[in-house]
This record gives C-alpha cells, sequence and structure tokens, in this order.
C-alpha cells in the first residue's frame, strides 16, 4: 500500500479527533510556561530555544526520513512558504517567549498569551479576507472571558492593576507572531506531519544558532546541569514535537479560527498543573473559567462538528 504523503496521517484514529488534538498543545505550552519561568537566570533563553529544536530535530529525523525523501519535491517547490513557516512559527515565537520570560510575570505573559485566537481572527480576516459566523464570534468571546477569569482570579481589578513593561512587549510580539504562523500554516505544501515538523525545526535552529553562538560569547552560555537537562528534555518532547504535531493537525482539521482556541486552555492547564503540583487551592473562579472556556470552545466549533 503506498505511503500517504498528505499533511497528516489519514486513517489514523489518534490524527482525527479534533477535541484530543486541541487539548494536548496547551496542555504541554502551559508546562513550558511554567518550565521557562522557573529556569528563568539559570538557562539563557536563545540558548534554550536552540537546543530545543536542534535536538527536536534531531529526534523526529529517524522518523521523517522515509517521508522525507518523497517530500522533497513539494517541499522545494513551496520553499518561500516553508521558510516564512518555520521563521515565525520556530524561529521566532518561541525565543520571543523565553526571553519575555526573564523580565515579566507568569501572569502577564498568560494574559498576552490568552490573546492569542482574537489576534488569529484579525490575522485571518487582514491576510486572508476570513469571516466569521456570530455563533464562531461568540464562542471566541466567551472563550476569552473564561481565560481572563483564570488569569484575574476572578477579580477583574487584578488586569486594571497591571502594567507593561519590557518582558510583556516580547510576549505581545510573540503573539503576533505565532498568530501570523497559524494563519499561514494554509500556504504549507501538502507533505507529511513529520516532514514539515523536521523541517521548521531545522530552520529554526540554523537560524538561532549565530544568535546563541552571540548569546554564549557574552557571558550566558548554556551550563550543563540537572535543570538544563530538565528544562532541554521536556521542551524537545512535547512543547515542541507532540504539541506543533498535534496543532498543525488540528488547524487542518478546523481551520486556524477555531484551533487557535486552544490557547484558551493553556490558563486551564496552568490553573490545574498549580493544583496538583504546586499545592495550590481550587476555588470557585477556576470552575467558572474552565466552563466558559469550555462553553465558548463548544460554540465556536458546532457548526464545523
Amino acid at each position: 500500500m503506498p505511503v500517504d504523503r498528505t499533511v497528516s496521517v489519514k486513517g489514523s484514529r489518534l490524527a482525527d479527533q479534533a477535541w484530543l488534538l486541541m487539548m494536548l498543545p496547551p496542555l504541554f505550552w502551559a508546562g513550558n510556561a511554567v518550565l521557562g519561568r522557573a529556569v528563568a537566570g539559570a538557562v539563557p533563553p536563545i540558548g534554550l530555544a536552540f537546543w530545543r529544536w536542534c535536538l527536536g530535530m534531531l529526534v523526529v529525523l529517524p522518523f521523517a526520513w522515509p517521508h522525507l525523501r518523497h517530500d522533497i519535491t513539494p517541499i522545494l517547490a513551496r520553499w518561500k512558504s516553508v521558510l516564512l513557516l518555520g521563521t515565525l512559527g520556530i524561529g521566532i515565537y518561541n525565543t520571543f517567549q523565553y526571553i519575555a520570560l526573564n523580565t515579566t510575570t507568569a501572569l502577564n505573559c498568560v494574559m498576552l498569551q490568552s490573546s492569542m485566537p482574537v489576534m488569529i481572527v484579525l490575522m485571518s480576516l487582514v491576510l486572508f479576507r476570513d469571516r466569521i459566523g456570530a455563533l464562531q464570534g461568540v464562542g471566541i468571546a466567551v472563550s476569552l472571558v473564561g481565560a481572563m477569569t483564570l488569569i484575574s482570579h476572578g477579580d477583574p481589578g487584578t488586569l486594571l492593576g497591571l502594567e507593561l513593561n519590557a518582558g510583556d512587549v516580547w510576549m505581545l510580539a510573540a503573539v503576533v507572531i505565532y498568530a501570523a504562523y497559524t494563519t499561514l500554516l494554509r500556504r504549507r505544501p501538502a507533505i507529511h506531519g513529520l516532514s514539515f515538523v523536521v523541517v521548521t525545526f531545522a530552520i529554526g535552529a540554523v537560524e538561532l544558532l549565530p544568535f546563541y553562538i552571540w548569546e554564549s560569547l557574552s557571558g550566558h552560555p548554556v551550563q550543563a546541569s540537572g535543570i538544563t537537562l530538565l528544562a532541554v528534555g521536556y521542551t524537545v518532547l512535547f512543547p515542541s514535537i507532540a504539541a506543533y504535531l498535534c496543532f498543525n493537525r488540528a488547524v487542518e482539521l478546523l481551520g486556524p479560527n477555531t484551533a487557535g482556541l486552544a490557547i484558551h486552555l493553556v490558563p486551564v492547564f496552568g490553573s490545574l498543573l498549580a493544583i496538583l503540583f504546586l499545592g495550590e487551592q481550587p476555588h470557585l473562579y477556576h470552575g467558572i473559567g474552565i466552563a466558559l472556556i469550555a462553553a465558548g470552545i463548544l460554540l465556536a466549533t458546532r457548526r464545523r462538528a
């Protein structure tokens, strides 16, 4: 039987479970934000991003190779789109996020990240003249309110008291970059998901290499330690390989506007991780925020489902 060269593995039940594909990336990204903040100052941001993509590419390459040999022609035919996507989603986005986490609070970072679904809708409108239906618009709004409820701990005054600093500007730029990446995913060539991931990971690693060398020579080299190994190992396996494969497939199944709602699940999983591993106590606003996000996603995906 010939191997399917489309973006995903057709016929795979896992690859067609849109709800699961939307849930896994924000779970891994929530862990990435917590870890990135925890190791800020111990692991330099560009070094963490470089080794994340470099090792991620090497891990995926043996599995991608059988597909990559056949996909090289469509990749070269649309090399400009592949280069742009690798630059935006791999080379720039997470590097900006790690830089931001060195100088901003986790609250500010998550708040700005939660604006990404709205940013994706705006990007789709500007770049492709996409329109959203009334039900999808209501769903996006309800989901955003739920995210803000979690972030503010149920107190809107918390959001009014936030002040932007340099880290917030970096994070806002990262949000715009990833919104553009998500919107432009429709321009990627019709190749296997593993081929796309390994090529874009390689693009990001190559682009980060000179900045990584500069960072190291400037007195901030990556030190071999348990913290470094933990941070790089987690980011390679989960926020990188697993999350990008799932998110790219979700965009293929649902479109960028609907798949982008998965970002609102980041504060949901962040709250749950804090309760499970940091001993924080659950509160009423947790239930309200999670219920609003779930309702918003349900409304936004109802027509397509």
